[in-house]
């Protein structure tokens, strides 16, 4: 420790005392550095961007940085040296407005026009940033349900009505349980609860003939994306332990979204049913439901209002390309694969100069893509199965096994055709650091 501040006192000592201010020392720096990666990577930034973000930020500040990413902390020691700094850090949430405003801290540090003694204080600001407002929050939930119910075939007013209805309801138990529990499984479990009562009250009424569409559209808006990528992203990147970790809590998510909605539902006294092939929609109205379904999850991530038209337009594209791979007569898993493609190709070179997280993005432009038609009906045979015991028949064996191979190959397709692109960007043009 000596050494390094001695270090320190030689590089202050040989610039001119009036051409900048004092650096600061290697304690500040590093603890600095530390609080922003750690921002970063709480926020939804891919790992890759946190240790480079770190790397650059603490060159600026006169240190040589290593940056080690665990799921539950963050560890930052000074390069050739013992000294280091840990602060608790799980990649849980995803909130681009608060990840751009750290980038551009960094940005502002690295060029100079923010001293080092005030980047403290900015980042801690920048941290403190508030999500999308409820309201705002509410009424795009209920827009991307409804966006979701349109693409996957419900077109009749009473059914998006309901739909859009649920997912409202659902955002609005979600924010009230943000304000007293740090539970992120508790959030999506409860809303999808919501949804699938209100789709067996409809049920039980007969106000709809798209029932399961009530049921899983409210909980498709719960689906975590940003956090299968990134978990596959790391896993492209041979951190193995970081990106199964990141996987098995998006695939918990997941067990409590169908957890929650079949609880819903058979505890209000719907009857379950796999759900029928959903019946083509013309170029139009596909597009704009997609583009409508991106605005939402972007909302969801906090995305500033003036950033929407980049990933919305992204998004509308990528259906496009989608819609033609099987109007062509392409399988879901093709059409999938190359949307994203597409999509990736798009969103690689513009996100980093946005200071907006790759996953946030890429996931928000194709979010309609996924497969949560084919879980659901997979999550509903297994309750079937279960229910008829060893006489079942083997179409309904049959069935849970198409569903779930099917969902299976979606996401593997989603999980390539994204970050394929993003990589050999990022080998082709590595960001400055």
């Amino acid at each position: 420790m000596l050494g390094l501040l001695d270090r320190a006192t030689q590089l202050t000592e040989r610039k001119p005392e009036s051409s900048r201010a004092e650096p600061p020392s290697c304690e500040t720096a590093l603890s600095t550095t530390v609080l922003a990666a750690a921002l970063l990577f709480a926020h939804g930034q891919t790992t890759e961007r946190t240790v480079v973000a770190a790397t650059r930020l603490g060159r600026a500040l006169g240190v040589a940085v290593k940056v080690l990413p665990q799921w539950d902390e963050l560890i930052i020691e000074l390069d050739g040296s013992r000294v280091s700094q840990a602060v608790p850090a799980r990649p849980l949430g995803v909130d681009m407005g608060r990840v751009l405003a750290v980038t551009t801290v960094i940005d502002q540090i690295c060029d100079g026009t923010l001293p080092a003694g005030a980047a403290q204080s900015a980042l801690e600001s920048a941290g403190r940033l508030p999500p999308a407002s409820t309201p705002r929050f509410t009424l795009f939930a209920a827009v991307g349900a409804a966006s979701l119910g349109v693409i996957f075939g419900a077109l009749d007013a009473m059914s998006l009505l309901l739909i859009a209805m649920s997912a409202a309801a659902g955002a609005l138990v979600r924010r009230r349980l943000s304000g007293f529990s740090h539970n992120p499984l508790l959030q999506p479990l409860c809303a999808a609860l919501v949804a699938g009562a209100v789709a067996a009250v409809a049920s039980r009424f007969r106000l709809s003939d798209a029932i399961a569409l009530v049921a899983f559209c409210p909980c498709m808006v719960l689906v975590p994306g940003p956090h299968i990528l990134n978990g596959a992203m790391d896993l492209a990147r041979t951190r193995i332990a970081l990106g199964m970790t990141r996987l098995a809590y998006a695939g918990i998510i997941v067990l409590m979204i169908c957890a929650g909605g079949l609880f819903g539902f058979t505890a209000a006294g719907g009857q379950l049913a796999i759900a029928g092939p959903s019946p083509p929609l013309s170029l139009i109205i596909d597009v704009i439901a997609a583009g409508c379904a991106v605005a939402s999850f972007g909302t969801f991530f906090s995305m500033p209002w003036r950033l929407l038209p980049f990933p919305i337009a992204v998004g509308m594209l990528a259906h496009a390309a989608h819609w033609a791979v099987i109007s062509a007569g392409g399988s879901a898993p093709a059409g999938t694969l190359v949307a994203c493609l597409f999509a990736s190709a798009l969103t690689a070179p513009v996100v980093d100069r946005l200071h907006l997280p790759f996953a946030a993005v890429a996931f928000s432009a194709v979010v309609s893509l996924m497969p949560g038609f084919f879980l659901f009906n997979t999550a509903t045979g297994l309750v079937e199965l279960v229910s008829i015991g060893p006489g079942a028949p083997a179409a309904l064996i049959t069935s849970i096994a198409a569903s779930s191979a099917t969902a299976l190959l979606i996401i593997t397709a989603m999980a390539f055709g994204l970050i394929l692109p993003r990589m050999l960007y990022e080998r082709l043009r590595p960001f400055p650091g």
